[in-house]
Formats: structure tokens, C-alpha cells, sequence
């Protein structure tokens, strides 16, 4: 049965107190369900800023409890936003909580004004000017060169050419990290390139792992550089902090109709163990 499409919110905070949603302190909060990449990304960003006290983070379960697939916990401000709402209250929402009324669903915009508009002076510049189109060229590799590849290499009918699609994105990746001047894809500072290649390698892991063969598992895990980066990340309060495994899995096998392949039994590395971190950021 098909479920009405979530409406898409797509307000955005400004600097200028005229402006409809400006960056006040403690005007918005967070509400994200951590088994969503989307909403982990958003999640690890909030807490590299320190963003705890000025825009507060609600926990939603990890698999939408009402039937249309939206949670009941945010149906209330879609209700406020929308006349005559019905469909599912989806995550991510930055709420407006002067009127109740949704800023946004839309988690690039959200990611984007958190980073831009509430970014204290001692916290990561996520966003840097002079890195923006790398940042953007590597957003698109995860998307699809990883994340949409290994779904399509997943399959039933497998695309081999998604594999090999992959497997290039991966060499890519591995490539750069090897190069001197950082431990992080851009050099020595964190940035959203890092939390955005991060989330997709657990995706990639605890999620696409499971419908892979064995073989094409092995020649993902056969990244050294890549891999160790994952676990220098691991060791940061903002990703570990925010990493809910077993919700991960619980909502993947809630929607999951594929079939399990010789690869889920491969787990590339332990995800609660981490690579000693150094003072990066």
C-alpha cells in the first residue's frame, strides 16, 4: 500500500533579525532519529558546534511508529505547519519552538544553518569558503558513488557495473586520504566533508554490508587508509557519542526486503572500537 509523500519544508535561518527565522539562541530545537543517516550527520554536526544548550535535540526511536511511517512525537508540529496535514511526520524537523511551526525537514538546509548561523568562535569551521566546491564534489561521490553504487551492487539482480562503480569511488577516497597534509579529506581541520563521508561508511558497513557478496566485502575492506580514518573518527565524543548500532539495525531489518548475501557475515571493522584520535579538530 502506498503512503502519502511527506510534505518538504525548506525554511531557512538568517543572521538578520527581520529575516522570518533568524539565529536567536534557544528559538529552535532538533528532533532526529539516529538510524537515519540524514538525522546521524545532523546529529554529529550539532555536536561539533556545541549546540546542546542553544538549539536542544530530541531522540526519536529508531523506527517511525505510526503506520504511514512518520512518528507521532513530531505529527503535532507538521499538524501546526500544514492545515489539514495528514501524512507522516518524518525526521529531520528544526522546529520553530516561538510558534511550534516546522523550519524544516530538509536535512542539507538544516546541516548548512547550523553550521553557518549558530557556529560559535571556537568551533570547527565545517564550511569553509575556499573549500566549498571539494566539499560539494565529495558529497556527490558518497552519494552516489558509494551509497546509491552499493545498493545497486546489492541487489537481487545485481549490476555489476555498480560494483566496479564502487570499488573506484572507494580507490578515490583512499587515494586522497594517503596523501600528507591531514587526517582528515581536507587537510589538517575537520570539516562536513568528514562527517558526510563517515555516515556513509557505516552505512556502508552495518547496512549495505548485508546484501554484498563475501568477495566484493573483502575488496571494500581492502582500504587501509580508508578504514583507519573511520576509526580516528570513531574516537571523537561527536561520532561515537552519537552511534546507535543496534538501532541502525533494527531500522534497516524493519524496511529491508532484500536477501541476505554471503557478506553480511564479513564485518570490516568493530565499530566500538576506535583508533586513537589525536587533537584534531
Amino acid at each position: 500500500m502506498s503512503h502519502t509523500a511527506a510534505p518538504q519544508f525548506r525554511g531557512r535561518i538568517f543572521a538578520d533579525a527581520r529575516s522570518g527565522f533568524h539565529s536567536a539562541p534557544h528559538r529552535y530545537d532538533l528532533s532526529l532519529s539516529l538510524s537515519c543517516p540524514g538525522c546521524l550527520r545532523i546529529a554529529i554536526t550539532h555536536a561539533l558546534l556545541g549546540l546542546a544548550d542553544s538549539v536542544p535535540l530530541t531522540p526519536l526511536p529508531a523506527v517511525p511508529d505510526r503506520a504511514e511511517g512518520g512518528y507521532s512525537a513530531l505529527h503535532g508540529a507538521y499538524a501546526a505547519t500544514r492545515h489539514g496535514f495528514t501524512g507522516p511526520a518524518v525526521a529531520p524537523v528544526l522546529r520553530d519552538r516561538w510558534t511550534g511551526r516546522i523550519v524544516s525537514n530538509h536535512a542539507p538546509h538544516i546541516l548548512r544553518d547550523l553550521a553557518t548561523r549558530f557556529r560559535g568562535p571556537d568551533a570547527p569551521e565545517l564550511y569553509p569558503a575556499a573549500a566549498e566546491a571539494e566539499i560539494a564534489a565529495l558529497g556527490e561521490l558518497c552519494e552516489n558513488g558509494i551509497d546509491a553504487a552499493a545498493q545497486r551492487a546489492g541487489r537481487r539482480e545485481a549490476d555489476t557495473g555498480a560494483t566496479a562503480e564502487l570499488l573506484a569511488a572507494l580507490d578515490a577516497v583512499e587515494e586522497r586520504l594517503a596523501e600528507p597534509g591531514g587526517p582528515y579529506l581536507l587537510g589538517a581541520r575537520i570539516t562536513a566533508a568528514d562527517v558526510r563521508l563517515w555516515v556513509t561508511l557505516v552505512q556502508l558497513d552495518t547496512v549495505h554490508r548485508w546484501h554484498l557478496g563475501a568477495d566484493t566485502v573483502q575488496r571494500i575492506a581492502d582500504h587501509p587508509w580508508l578504514w583507519t580514518y573511520a576509526r580516528r573518527l570513531l574516537a571523537l565524543p561527536a561520532f561515537h557519542g552519537n552511534l546507535r548500532l543496534e538501532e541502525i539495525h533494527r531500522r534497516h531489518h524493519a524496511h529491508c526486503r532484500g536477501l541476505e548475501a554471503a557478506g553480511a557475515a564479513v564485518q570490516i571493522i568493530d565499530w566500538t572500537a576506535a583508533e586513537p584520535a589525536g587533537s584534531y579538530v
